[in-house]
């Protein structure tokens, strides 16, 4: 029988997207892990595979369709038991399908997938359909297969289906986005209305959230950058026929990430009844692109080089601005850098990223008149660093343990290459 490709969830947090552009066509014959579509989610534009092996019967969302929702049907192939020249009398019946795509197709296939989660727990002998990445993920996380909802053909269960398993549960805030649906009065201003995409639609409610409901507390400390800047150019003179070349973020990367093993208390995450304690420091570092903000992560920042770090960054902030980040490459982090100092900057305060409990905002470096070693007053290269942590995980007390060992990290650089 012929098999529905529904609309996937790409991400935890997606839950509709645009169908950008199709790489297949009906009577096309299609193998699994053949790129069926391009998918724009609220992140990234990202490549959708095939699972299943058939001929493409019908094609129920056209290209550039946008608000498809997870779960509508958009396409059809042939079943294991069709012959390939199946297409042609279904592509004949077709249009009235494509007049109305999320209503028509939705309700038939809504049922469908719906009886497979429920039963999988209890069947012993019936083999759970999942993709073979998905398996090897979900045996790495330690995941049971038969309690995960599936998102491919069938309900089958994909690799973004085990990569988001753990989060899911933090989803149902959408109602918080409600105040941004407010009309907007006219006083006669000139104007013209520009449609959110669905990554400023998926800011504005991250973000409002964040303020609304995490406690934030602001702790900034001055941080002399003389001896960051001394070592770094040493570094890069070292560096250079490698073709590497490190920035001051990089190494703030790598303060910060020794800074939360050092002091464990802030990398941590508020769940209510218990505080998750993380292991190792991966961070979320800011990066602007076109249309919004994105936080590629430097997973376990602490255990890097500097080196790999700035290799690492160079190619997540080329993948972010090119739109082609994956999943597991912004999601997670245990904590964010946003580095606004490059634009000149004094000092600000960033929004906490739930479910993280901290951010350090990074502002310009400037020479400032400073109280040197010997009292007396000279000149020095000084930024402001502010951390905004979650009250509610992280007392100020352990906030400013945080801040005290970052600012002794970069004011003795040399435990950053230690």
């Amino acid at each position: 029988m012929p098999i529905d490709i529904k609309m996937p969830a790409l991400s935890p947090t997606m839950e509709q997207g645009t169908l950008a552009k199709w790489l297949v066509k009906e009577g096309d014959s299609v193998s699994a892990g053949d790129i069926l579509a391009e998918i724009e989610t609220d992140k990234a534009t990202m490549e959708f595979e095939a699972v299943d092996e058939g001929t493409i019967l019908s094609i129920a969302v056209p290209e550039g369709s946008e608000d498809v929702k997870v779960g509508t049907v958009i396409a059809t192939i042939t079943g294991d038991d069709e012959e390939a020249p199946a297409p042609a009398p279904k592509a004949e019946d077709k249009p009235a399908a494509k007049a109305a795509p999320a209503p028509a197709p939705a309700p038939a296939a809504t049922p469908a997938p719906a009886p497979r989660p429920a039963a999988a727990p209890a069947s012993k002998g019936e083999r759970v359909l999942a993709s073979p990445l998905a398996r090897r993920i979900a045996e790495q996380k330690g995941l049971d297969l038969a309690t995960i909802k599936g998102s491919g053909p069938n309900g089958r269960i994909v690799k973004a289906d085990v990569e988001g398993a753990a989060p899911a549960a933090a989803a149902p805030a959408p109602a918080a986005a409600a105040p941004l649906t407010e009309a907007l009065p006219d006083f006669g201003i000139p104007f013209e209305d520009v449609k959110l995409s669905n990554m400023r639609k998926t800011i504005a409610r991250r973000l409002t959230e964040s303020k609304q409901q995490v406690p934030h507390i602001y702790l900034t400390v001055d941080v002399r950058l003389d001896a960051l800047l001394k070592l770094r150019a040493e570094l890069n003179d070292a560096l250079a026929s490698r073709g590497v070349k490190l920035s001051v973020n990089d190494m703030l990367i790598k303060a910060l990430g020794v800074a939360l093993v050092q002091v464990p208390a802030c990398n941590v995450s508020f769940a209510g009844d218990v505080m998750r304690q993380y292991k190792r420091a991966d961070i979320s570092v800011a990066v602007s692109i076109p249309g919004g903000l994105i936080t590629p992560i430097v997973t376990d920042a602490s255990a890097k080089g500097l080196a790999q770090i700035s290799t690492e960054m160079g190619e997540l902030a080329g993948k972010a601005k090119e739109g082609k980040l994956q999943p597991h490459e912004y999601q997670g982090g245990t904590a964010s850098l946003s580095n606004m100092g490059m634009m000149g900057i004094k000092q600000f305060e960033a929004v906490i990223n739930p479910p993280q409990g901290m951010i350090l905002a990074i502002g310009a470096g400037e020479k400032r008149p400073w109280v040197m070693e010997d009292g007396a007053l000279g000149v020095a290269t000084v930024m402001s660093a502010t951390g905004s942590f979650d009250h509610r995980a992280i007392d100020g007390a352990d906030g400013a343990q945080l801040m005290a060992v970052f600012r002794e990290l970069v004011e003795k650089p040399l435990g950053l290459v230690a």
